[in-house]
């Protein structure tokens, strides 16, 4: 039995109130916190407001879950749990899988571990979201302040100030974004869901257990097609949120050249695949998915030799294995640009996942030649 006490309460709007009501009577949870004025110009922090203040009495943390949201039955159980693990922490149990923190929390799959420190500059994923009570309390009155209309956008911007830390990202994910549809405007984001999706049963071990990935140092990632690195400490710069290429941001690894990802390229794309994924979805993203693939295998290696506790492995058991290829199979089709993500069906699932796979496992040998240049 966990100690710490979870209250909760779904978010929404009088439009999908069944659909609210129904997923609040499956999970227990608290009840409702609808839009305060549905007639308004929409505004996702001003129904996020009213579920950060229905707290109920004797509760330690507030666990807030949109509407648009698929979870587990024995959803407040697990929270309830990570809560005791991380009693101070913002825990975010869904990340989506194009966004910075979906590249985080993909390669924290891939490299063994339960949990990862979102990127700070960031929105923070908020769909499904804990908060100590005290925490709850100090983000309604920080937000009440704000002009924003984007919760996620708020929370970051809370969680980078008074000394706290970023909120930590559950790695494998037991819940899932329904639909494309947006009160809040984001639809034109197209189909959104879920980075590393997860069965329950194979999460609570890395999550009740698993280790946490602090350090990112540079992230690659994927939006629209293109691959992008975030650079280390971008996000004490004026330009936190800017978006550097593959190519452009190199120099700021200090380890890594073109000339060395060609050579790999070269050497050890499989023709077939990226000739296929060409055919499908155009050559200059066949190239894209699969440098920023090497890039993210070459990552998850390093993170998992420089972080993870002595005797933790990186997979092996075979829900560690599941949840590997579970990260894997969603980089393809989240690295499209959103129009063309509804065009991904099962076939082409695979396909991308077994090109994805010699980009990651080629990674290892980007690796092992930048350490050797480095002696």
């Amino acid at each position: 039995m966990p100690a710490a006490r979870v209250s909760s309460a779904v978010m929404t709007h009088p439009v999908r109130r069944a659909q609210a009501e129904e997923l609040a009577a499956r999970l227990g949870l608290g009840g409702l916190a609808l839009d305060p004025a549905p007639d308004a110009d929409p505004s996702a922090l001003r129904t996020a407001l009213v579920a950060w203040e229905r707290v109920a009495e004797g509760a330690t943390h507030q666990f807030m879950i949109q509407d648009d949201v698929a979870a587990p039955d024995d959803m407040l159980d697990l929270v309830a749990h990570c809560a005791d693990r991380f009693p101070g922490d913002a825990l975010a149990f869904y990340t989506n899988w194009h966004a910075r923190n979906g590249a985080a929390a993909r390669l924290a799959a891939l490299a063994g571990a339960g949990w990862v420190r979102a990127v700070p500059e960031e929105f923070t994923p908020t769909l499904a979201i804990s908060l100590p009570v005290a925490e709850a309390e100090a983000f309604r009155r920080f937000a009440e302040r704000s002009g924003q209309r984007h919760d996620d956008e708020v929370m970051a911007a809370f969680l980078r100030q008074g000394g706290r830390r970023s909120a930590l990202l559950a790695v494998p994910t037991v819940t899932e974004h329904t639909g494309t549809s947006s009160i809040n405007g984001h639809a034109s984001q197209g189909v959104r869901l879920a980075v590393c999706p997860t069965a329950v049963d194979d999460a609570r071990p890395l999550l009740y257990e698993g280790w946490v990935l602090e350090e990112l140092e540079w992230l690659p990632y994927m939006r629209y097609g293109e691959g992008f690195i975030r650079l280390p400490g971008q996000d004490a710069t004026p330009a936190a949120r800017s978006h550097y290429t593959w190519r452009e941001a190199l120099p700021g690894t200090g380890l890594l050249t073109e000339g060395a990802i060609q050579r790999l390229v070269r050497e050890r794309r499989p023709a077939d695949a990226a000739a296929a994924v060409a055919d499908l979805f155009g050559a200059d993203f066949a190239d894209e998915l699969w440098i920023h693939c090497l890039l993210l295998g070459r990552q998850a290696q390093d993170a998992f030799r420089r972080h993870a506790p002595e005797g933790a492995g990186r997979g092996g058991t075979p829900a560690a294995e599941r949840l590997r290829a579970a990260a894997v199979s969603t980089v393809g089709p989240a690295g499209l640009p959103p129009e063309r993500r509804p065009e991904v069906g099962q076939a082409h699932t695979e396909l991308l996942s077994a090109y994805a796979w010699s980009a990651v496992n080629a990674g290892t040998v980007l690796l092992e030649r930048t350490r050797a240049d480095r002696r």
